[in-house]
């Protein structure tokens, strides 16, 4: 493959204002799925238990790994790089988990791997609680789709970018490298 030494455009975000975002949107959100919940099964009363709090912390970093892994198998399918170039891990100084690959891939490949989790580890959990009657996993799905801001944030900055474009992900920090052909 080529090499990737000159990006055409850096593609950086500010992880304090995506936390700040993710936060608020956690709190609306968590609001708004319970609620509906609550509406679509006509029951309004709450159980709060060591048991469903255990359940919430387990449920919440089993979604936070299934998250991440759904972006290696977008980068898989979407940006058919080999698995051998895929990375998954935790950044403890930026407090995050990532999933990344050493190859670039396309612009509009790299908008799917983004969205992915989206749908996989936040929309689906929500329909799946709301067809269950079950707050706490409505609860979860709320803070899942919330986590994804960051993941907004990169597809609106992509936006700007051709579909042909290459982009190459960087393995430590929030920040794509596009290759533009000039």
């Amino acid at each position: 493959m080529q090499e990737w030494n000159h990006p055409t455009k850096i593609i950086e975000l500010d992880i304090q204002q995506i936390g700040k975002i993710s936060l608020f949107l956690t709190i609306i959100l968590s609001v708004l799925l319970v609620f509906l919940n609550s509406v679509v099964h006509q029951d309004f009363s709450y159980n709060v238990s060591w048991f469903g709090l255990l359940f919430f912390l387990v449920g919440y970093i089993i979604l936070i790994v299934l998250h991440e892994a759904t972006h290696l198998i977008g980068f898989g399918v979407f940006g058919k790089v080999p698995w051998r170039s895929l990375d998954y891990g935790f950044n403890l100084k930026l407090g995050v988990a990532y999933a990344t690959t050493n190859e670039a891939v396309q612009t509009k490949a790299m908008r799917k791997v983004l969205i992915l989790p989206f749908w996989a580890t936040g929309v689906l959990p929500a329909v799946i609680a709301i067809a269950i009657n079950s707050p706490l996993l409505a609860l979860l799905a709320a803070w899942l789709i919330a986590g994804a801001a960051g993941d907004f944030a990169m597809i609106k900055e992509l936006r700007s970018v051709d579909d042909d474009a290459w982009i190459k992900d960087d393995p430590e920090l929030p920040k794509l490298y596009v290759y533009e052909e000039k």
